[in-house]
């Protein structure tokens, strides 16, 4: 099974929204999805592709940093889906690697994770580089990932949430 990986284009939209549906069992995510889009925020959406079918996708939106000398660039992964009966295939694990390049080939310098604490750190996210930076979210599951090596070296800031995250 032969599995291409592109950016998403404007034909894709409905089919996004039913992986993530699908992946998650519920239709929240796929309306995240879509209101990030719709609202500006989406920086990087990327697809797997298998036969012509859509069957994962990632996100990534901008989650700025603010701190009180500064604003360090940085986004949010959330979602990433893939179809159930893709799952366990590497996938999700290639759209995240993917991803990321992309994320570091656009500027971004840190991507921000509310994700499975065994899955995220094997591409480096850490709780630990998170725990300086506030949010609603402070437990192993709140990860941070530096683009740009110690670019987070003694920083406090925080994150707020756009409104899409909490009107789904």
């Amino acid at each position: 099974m032969a599995i291409h990986y592109r950016e998403e284009t404007a034909d894709d939209l409905r089919a996004i929204h039913q992986v993530n549906t699908a992946a998650f069992g519920l239709p929240a995510e796929g309306n995240l999805v879509d209101l990030l889009r719709n609202d500006g925020l989406a920086v990087v959406s990327y697809v797997a592709v298998s036969n012509h079918a859509l069957v994962g996708h990632i996100l990534f939106s901008e989650l700025p940093i603010e701190t009180k000398q500064t604003t360090i660039p940085a986004v949010a992964l959330a979602p990433m889906a893939v179809l159930p009966q893709f799952q366990r295939q590497g996938i999700g694990t290639e759209l995240v690697r993917r991803g990321l390049d992309i994320c570091r080939e656009r500027g971004q310098q840190v991507v921000i994770v509310l994700g499975h604490p065994a899955y995220y750190p094997r591409f480096g996210f850490s709780s630990e580089l998170a725990k300086r930076i506030s949010s609603p979210f402070s437990d192993e599951a709140f990860m941070a990932l530096e683009l740009v090596a110690g670019v987070l070296d003694n920083v406090q800031g925080q994150v707020t949430y756009p409104p899409p995250f909490f009107s789904v």
